[in-house]
């Protein structure tokens, strides 16, 4: 099985961004969009009728930077902030993260390699440049998350992550999944890192398909090796939709 044989129209299409459809970096603002990706978002939107999402854990501007002139319906920060194909926003409620701010700060002070990146209600730790320095910087969150009511703590690939509890990816999907043009179709699900296992779970209860990209454990029933891999198969499968919907028009 192939991307294509798991796009239909009546399907839902949801899609982590950094490490599923763009290549991780070494930053997050260094990520490169191939040019070739917006288009195939823009025909698959089409295809689908609308019913394609962006699932992030970054905040929704930086995706629409990103992707621009597209503006897909979206979820950011991990379901923290939310847009609806309609245009809704839906803003989960925030709390405190002055205990967060202040231990993240303190051992990015002693260690220069660590980056802290600050989001709506959210600040992520982030040790892809000192991985040596991965147990330390999770000891240290999980310290100040505890000690701050309303969070919760998230590992991610050379990230550890401060967010508002209740909020997920998982969530997110399912609240698309009572809207149009999404409700009533059948989900999948494409994404790499540890916050994209409750999305999984999510759409493959509800009888769609989770979609793992590159290695190690996880609950999704598919997988695609790369990135790279997933960029081609769903260009792939747009030619390949176009040509059939052309050999029916004919």
């Amino acid at each position: 099985m192939d991307v294509a044989d798991l796009l239909c129209p009546s399907c839902a299409l949801f899609l982590d961004f950094d490490g599923t459809l763009v290549d991780l970096a070494q930053q997050p603002e260094d990520v490169v969009v191939p040019p070739a990706l917006v288009a195939t978002l823009r025909d698959l939107h089409a295809y689908l009728g609308g019913a394609v999402a962006v699932i992030s854990g970054r905040p929704m501007e930086q995706l629409d930077a990103f992707l621009a002139p597209l503006r897909l319906p979206m979820a950011g920060v991990h379901g923290s902030e939310r847009r609806a194909a309609d245009g809704t926003l839906s803003l989960h409620a925030t709390y405190p993260l002055d205990e967060v701010q202040r231990a993240a700060q303190a051992l990015a002070d002693q260690h220069p390699a660590l980056r802290l990146e600050a989001k709506r209600g959210s600040l992520a730790l982030h040790y892809r440049q000192a991985p040596q320095l991965e147990a330390l910087c999770l000891d240290t969150l999980r310290a100040a998350v505890e000690a701050s009511p309303g969070l919760t703590l998230m590992r991610g690939k050379m990230v550890v992550e401060a967010k508002p509890g209740g909020a997920s990816k998982g969530l997110a999907i399912d609240a698309f999944m009572h809207e149009a043009p999404f409700a009533g179709r059948q989900p999948v699900f494409m994404g790499d890192d540890f916050t994209d296992e409750v999305g999984f779970t999510v759409v493959q209860g509800r009888g769609g398909m989770g979609v793992k990209v590159g290695g190690g454990a996880s609950a999704a029933w598919h997988r695609v090796e790369s990135p790279a891999a997933l960029r081609q198969e769903l260009a792939q499968a747009m030619a390949l939709k176009s040509r059939d919907k052309g050999r029916t028009d004919a």
